[in-house]
């Protein structure tokens, strides 16, 4: 059985129903209209199938209220929300739902909080697979604004789609719907979301949306708890310091801890999630890609720390890059842009045999196709900025978390740094 260190030890890097707005398959294109201003996405995460081995939420809920914590990059006047029973093997009941702005753990704003109606019911259900959009709210929120989204369920969920290590608390009521409670009673917490997929807001039709696509390292594995200093966030910020007024630059995370190229552990492999959580967020018109180390490594982990039917067969360097290739290939399909990062150093981690010289010459091999090959629109390279020049195959330890496989919070920030903002100045920029 799974405990809750063997669950961390796995996680390494590890770790068509839309009742409004974005239908699946769209093209960016096809979903702005100048005319009324743009949907775009200011807030995601990535839905998974419940937490392994047990843990808070893994069984689902009944007769409690979620109250759950997103740090949005864009604000706006109107927002619509997310929820997605993707994993779910019946259809999910949601008796209600609300938003607010959070003023310090599960406690709102007064006056700030606003139901949430579907197709102007205040109850719904969510096919099992299936994911629905919220009924637009007028609602002003900042820029880097934490909002409070609740949701009340009566019945007995069963397992949740989820999002296993949020790096945020979500907040558990004792029995009962507290969904209008401002300062909502606590009985439990958790570190995943659950159900929960997305934000909108409505924004000027020049804002550009960003997908940060990628494994923990985007996911911000080891950042701190609560802080919001996962790389993608500390790169919101330095786009929000650039590019002022209405024309603005959001960043949304789809990082999933233990993530690979080509095989599915935690999650679907990239290739086999990228249009689901990457084409589909609505305004897309950058996916900034960095991922692949667990591919690397994870050959080398003891089975039993894995999931049954793991599959643990190296892969090469060339099997990674066509993989990279499919994915280059259906974001520029889409008339998106996509930048490539390189894969960072993981020279003496501790999790078991997860560093091996194959792997160490591999990682160099891609990292040399994504500086050269010209196949990505940009090159972000973050081995260079937090290696040590020293000692190449290991990170600086200014910027180690002490596993020596991922950034601290400092790594992050210095991540989030290397990007060349510019990349993101179109001719309908204003500086």
């Amino acid at each position: 059985m799974l405990t809750l260190r063997s669950i961390s030890l796995v996680c390494l890097v590890l770790t068509p129903m839309l009742i409004s707005g974005c239908q699946d398959g769209q093209s960016a294109s096809e979903r702005r209209n100048p005319a009324e201003g743009s949907w775009v996405g200011t807030w995601s995460s990535s839905p998974q199938s419940p937490p392994m081995g047990g843990g808070t939420g893994a069984a689902g809920f009944h007769d409690e209220t979620l109250r759950q914590i997103v740090h949005i990059s864009i604000g706006g006047d109107w927002l619509r929300v997310r929820l997605s029973n993707r994993f779910g093997t019946e259809p999910l009941i949601v008796d209600a739902a609300s938003i607010g702005i959070r003023q310090e753990d599960a406690v709102v704003l007064p006056d700030t909080l606003k139901e949430l109606t579907f197709k102007g019911a205040r109850a719904f259900t969510i096919p099992a697979g299936e994911r629905v959009m919220s009924d637009p709210v007028q609602f002003t929120v900042a820029d880097g604004e934490d909002l409070a989204v609740s949701i009340y369920v009566a019945k007995d969920t069963g397992s949740p789609t989820s999002h296993m290590l949020a790096w945020q608390t979500t907040y558990i009521s004792p029995a009962g719907d507290f969904t209008a409670t401002e300062d909502m009673p606590v009985a439990g917490k958790s570190i995943s979301w659950f159900w929960l997929t997305g934000v909108e807001v409505l924004a000027h039709p020049t804002t550009q949306v960003v997908v940060a696509f990628g494994d923990s390292i985007t996911e911000g594995f080891f950042s701190t708890l609560d802080a919001n200093v996962r790389y993608p966030d500390e790169l919101a910020r330095r786009l929000l310091d650039r590019y002022k007024g209405a024309q603005k630059v959001a960043v949304l995370n789809a990082g999933i801890s233990g993530n690979r190229v080509l095989n599915d552990v935690i999650g679907p492999s990239f290739l086999a999630r990228f249009d689901r959580d990457v084409l589909t967020q609505a305004g897309i018109t950058h996916v900034l890609f960095q991922g692949g180390i667990n591919d690397l490594g994870l050959p080398g982990l003891p089975p039993f720390l894995l999931p049954e039917g793991t599959p643990l067969n190296r892969v090469s360097a060339e099997e990674m890059i066509a993989g990279y290739e499919q994915i280059i290939e259906r974001a520029h399909a889409q008339g998106i842009k996509i930048f490539g990062g390189t894969l960072l150093p993981f020279q003496g981690t501790i999790y078991f045999n997860y560093f091996t010289s194959e792997g160490e010459e591999e990682r160099l091999a891609i990292n040399a196709w994504i500086r050269t090959s010209n196949a990505f629109d940009a090159v972000i390279d973050f081995d260079e900025a937090l290696r040590d020049p020293g000692n190449p195959q290991r990170y600086l330890p200014v910027y180690d978390s002490g596993d020596h496989l991922h950034p601290n919070d400092a790594g992050y920030k210095a991540m989030s740094d290397v990007v060349d903002l510019s990349l993101f100045a179109g001719e309908d920029r204003i500086l």
